[in-house]
This record gives structure tokens, sequence and C-alpha cells, in this order.
């Protein structure tokens, strides 16, 4: 943000709004929950915010009052300050909001990745079904003591909660592994306000293959009758952590658009957590769109090699040159606190997304980073790269159309009003 210019009206309405609540105030800490001490919700890495030209930032602020803005995938987590502490503070199941940090966000709508199912409350392993569900509970009755946020289950709930300067919130999980078996229980995490669900995170489940395992073959019968219940349910179906075969599987069986909220291209870094051309190609055919992501060392590119708001937006303008602007999102993917501590913590638990034996191509040099700058977190990552856009000449249609249009339409193909 421009040093010399006040915060954003947007910004200070939704500051208004938010009224200082922090998560879970309506019980004792100390004696109801453990209280941890948590990352700040802004400004964790001093000196590390981009600032832009006053002609930009005025141009991007008008744009956020007048367009809705969407961020395709977030974790609207605040991480513990000692990472050490990571791993006590998910098995006690109280994550909580960084309501600041989202009032400060210049976004409308979240997709929500939420505390991705890496629960530990009941089980060791992330995708329990119980641990999963007691998350998007307690997540919900978190939510129901404040103003700031409001969940959404609708385009009609999404355009309410704008109007009245409240920041909608999309309940995900990035996995249907917690269903196990049962395709019953994607009717139960319908009614517990899920509307975009992943198929697979990386290591293969019952429904297909992921990113992480070798030998995919693309969906199971069961992973069929899964995609085919969440478009009859009106979940969109997400193929950022599935497999290549799956993933192409599922554009050809499903009914609906299918999506990447998090990824980018494969062709600019040749990891299996990127997306080759003919999977962005076929999401885009159905009607869907690639969203693309911030998270530590993953949208990197030989150009950039030092992971930045650059060599997020190199995948952008990549993805945008390959399948058009009308199928290009953003998915930051980014959390409040430490990301890449929080990935060494938890990775073993998921499979490595670099994985295939240690067999894939080898990376062209690369630096590790502690934080990706201009993408730090979700208060950031998408007006920076909005502001990055402006500066480079892009037009207000088409930044529209990046920012949230195009997420948009995907819900209302997938949900109706």
């Amino acid at each position: 943000m421009s040093a010399e210019l006040p915060l954003p009206a947007k910004t200070v309405r939704r500051l208004e709004l938010w009224d200082s609540y922090r998560s879970y105030q309506y019980l004792e800490a100390g004696e109801d929950f453990r209280a941890f001490e948590l990352a700040p919700a802004l400004g964790r890495v001093p000196g590390s915010a981009l600032e832009w030209s006053e002609e930009v930032e005025v141009r991007a602020r008008d744009f956020e009052e007048r367009h809705p803005v969407i961020s395709a995938h977030d974790h609207l987590s605040l991480r513990p300050a000692d990472p050490g502490d990571f791993a006590d503070y998910r098995r006690q199941g109280r994550e909580s909001i960084p309501y600041e940090g989202i009032a400060h966000s210049g976004v409308d709508l979240f997709f929500d990745g939420g505390p991705a199912a890496v629960s530990m409350i009941r089980s060791h392993a992330p995708w329990d079904w119980d641990d999963a569900v007691g998350d998007l509970a307690m997540r919900q009755a978190d939510l129901a003591h404040q103003r700031l946020v409001a969940p959404v289950r609708t385009l009609e709930e999404a355009d309410r909660a704008r109007a009245g300067d409240q920041v909608g919130v999309v309940l995900t999980l990035e996995s249907a592994s917690p269903i196990g078996n049962d395709i019953d229980r994607l009717d139960l995490l319908y009614g517990l306000g899920v509307r975009l669900l992943g198929l697979v995170y990386s290591e293969s489940n019952q429904l297909g293959s992921g990113l992480a395992d070798t030998g995919d073959t693309g969906l199971t019968l069961l992973g069929r009758r899964a995609l085919r219940r969440m478009n009859d349910l009106g979940i969109i179906v997400d193929v950022s952590h599935s497999g290549d075969a799956t993933a192409l599987d599922a554009v050809r069986r499903s009914s609906a658009p299918v999506v990447i909220t998090h990824a980018g291209s494969r062709a600019l870094w040749p990891t299996p957590r990127m997306k080759p051309d003919d999977v962005i190609r076929a999401c885009a055919g159905s009607g869907g769109f690639i969203g693309v992501e911030a998270a530590p060392h993953t949208t990197i590119t030989a150009q950039h090699p030092r992971h930045s708001l650059d060599s997020v937006m190199e995948h952008i303008e990549r993805c945008i040159d390959l399948v058009g602007i009308d199928h290009v999102a953003f998915g930051p993917d980014t959390n409040f606190g430490d990301h890449t501590a929080w990935h060494r913590t938890f990775a073993p638990l998921f499979g490595k997304d670099d994985a295939h034996d240690g067999k894939g191509p080898e990376l062209p040099p690369h630096e590790e980073v502690a934080y990706v700058r201009g993408c730090e977190n979700p208060a950031e990552a998408v007006g920076n790269m909005i502001r990055w856009l402006f500066e480079r000449g892009y037009s207000e249609p088409d930044v529209a159309k990046l920012a949230g249009g195009n997420v948009r339409r995907v819900a209302e193909t997938v949900w109706g009003r």
C-alpha cells in the first residue's frame, strides 16, 4: 500500500464491523481451551510489504469498491507464533480465524481451505471424518459470534454479505478422503456448508490417484459415483491435488465445470504439484478455471527462481496465454503465520508433492525462501495481484475476470443463485 494514503474506505468499514473480536472469546482462554501465542495477522515479516505508486493504488482501491473480489483458495487460519506448537495447536481443534487480517484483505469472498483437515484431534493422521466434521462445525461456531465474516452457501448470500461490508467465506475441503467409501457423506458435507471439494490430496484415496503417487489410472468406480453425487448436489469439483489421469477422467465424466483452485503451470516449473497443459486445457474446456497459487516454493519459474509475486504472476500470464483470460483466477493458498515452517511440520502426513520416488525431472536452480514477498498472507496476496496487473496495463474488464468474475461464473453454473 502507498505510504502516503490512508487506509482504504472498504477496510475502514470492515474494521468497524470487526470490532476487535478474537476467536473463541466467548469462552475463557486458559480454562476452556489452551491459549497459544499466535502469529500476528498483519506485519509478521517487518518490511516485507510492497508499495505501489499512488496512481496504481488509487485505481486498485476504486476497482475493489466496485467489483466483487474473490480468492479461489486461501486458508483463513492464524498459526502459532512458535512453529513447534503447530501439532499441539491443531490437536486442540480450535483454529483461530484472523479477523483483523481478513478485514484488511480487500477480498469479498474467500474459498477457505480452513485447517485443510490436518486436524489430528481424534486421529493422529489427516483426513479423519470426525476431525473434518469437527473442524467445519467449530469454525461455524466461532463465525456465529462475530459480524465481519459470513458463511456463504449461495451467490445470493455472497452478494448480501458484500452489500453489508461483510466478507463471505465458502467452506471447502481439499480432499474427499474423509468420506471413505460412504457416498452419502457428501450430502452431510453439503449440509455442513461445503460447496467445493477436492477429489484427492496428493496421496491416493478410494476415489482416485493423487499427484504424489505413481500408477495413476484415473477415477475408481467409487470416484465416478462420488463425482456424480457432487454434480447432483451442487459441489464444485476441484482437482488441484489429483493425479493427471484422475483430473482428466474427472473432466470427461463431470456434467459441471471442473476447476483447479490452486496450482500453476508445469511448463514453467516441472513438478507434479504444477499442472500440465492438457489438464489446464481440459478444465478450461469444461467451463472451469485454474487458480494460480503462491504458497512457498510452488509457482517458481526459471526466470524468477526466487519465489515472489513476479514468479506467481508469470504463471498467471502463461495460463492466460494457454487458455484465455476467461479461465484463470487467483488461488493464493496462503495463511497467517510461518507457511514454510508449517510445510516442514505437516508435509510427511500428506505425502510429498515432489514424489514419484524422487524420479521426477530435475528442477532448475532456485532459492529457498522464508516467505513469498507480496503474497505472504491472505491480507495482501490478492490485492497485490490486482495492483501488479494494473501497473502493467491490464484493462479493468480483464482484471475483473481474473479477480473474481471467472470464479463467480463457475459458482453460478454449479450452485445456481
